[in-house]
């Protein structure tokens, strides 16, 4: 009997269980996303003249669209600061999320080149650790800028403590704070397991 038949393997049920809640917390944070901007804050327009309204299209997609649409996102943050008259990269919010993104590339074309481009098998198990690493510490950069960017902007908005957009806010910051902490314990708890079937 050879070794295929003798064993398979299986996603182990707890983490079958925390995928669904980075899910549900995922959509949660967009939806509540979508209302806090389109409701509270007008509009989510890149070519808008309205500097809040590009503004917007920053913080959604950052969080929506990170892998494929971060680098608009960060362009509309920039043409904001331009068009208020805001010096660039000069808070926490800015370093941890621009550091992200060049993490990100740096990832993405080390595994391209390790995983995709015909690295040896030793060379490829000897990065998949660091590659998996690499991928957790960029999820955790991504949601420490989300939060921060969450925080900043509240406090340039001088919001009252108890408005409705204040704790939407914050309902929208713990929702990216959980979807975060989900998915990661998805992964951790998530590895495909070995099972022996029988001798």
């Amino acid at each position: 009997m050879d070794t295929a038949s003798r064993h398979s393997y299986r996603y182990r049920k707890p983490a079958s269980g925390l995928t669904g809640l980075a899910h549900f917390f995922g959509i949660l944070a967009i939806i509540l996303m979508l209302v806090w901007l389109l409701h509270f804050r007008g509009s989510i327009e890149y070519d808008s003249q309205d500097p809040a309204s590009v503004f917007n299209v920053h913080p959604f997609l950052m969080f929506v669209g990170f892998i494929f649409l971060s680098g608009q996102g960060i362009c509309a943050v920039f043409k904001y600061h331009n068009m208020v008259k805001i010096d660039h990269m000069y808070s926490l919010h800015s370093w941890i999320g621009l550091g992200t993104f060049c993490l990100y590339i740096l990832q993405w074309l080390i595994g391209f080149g390790v995983f995709m481009g015909g690295a040896t098998e030793p060379t490829r198990f000897s990065m998949l650790g660091w590659h998996m690493a690499g991928g957790r510490a960029l999820l955790f950069m991504s949601t420490c800028a989300a939060l921060t960017g969450l925080m900043e902007k509240f406090h340039f908005l001088k919001l009252g403590l108890h408005s409705n957009e204040a704790r939407l806010i914050n309902v929208t910051g713990l929702s990216i704070l959980l979807f975060g902490v989900f998915v990661d314990l998805s992964v951790v708890l998530g590895r495909y397991i070995y099972i022996k079937q029988g001798i």
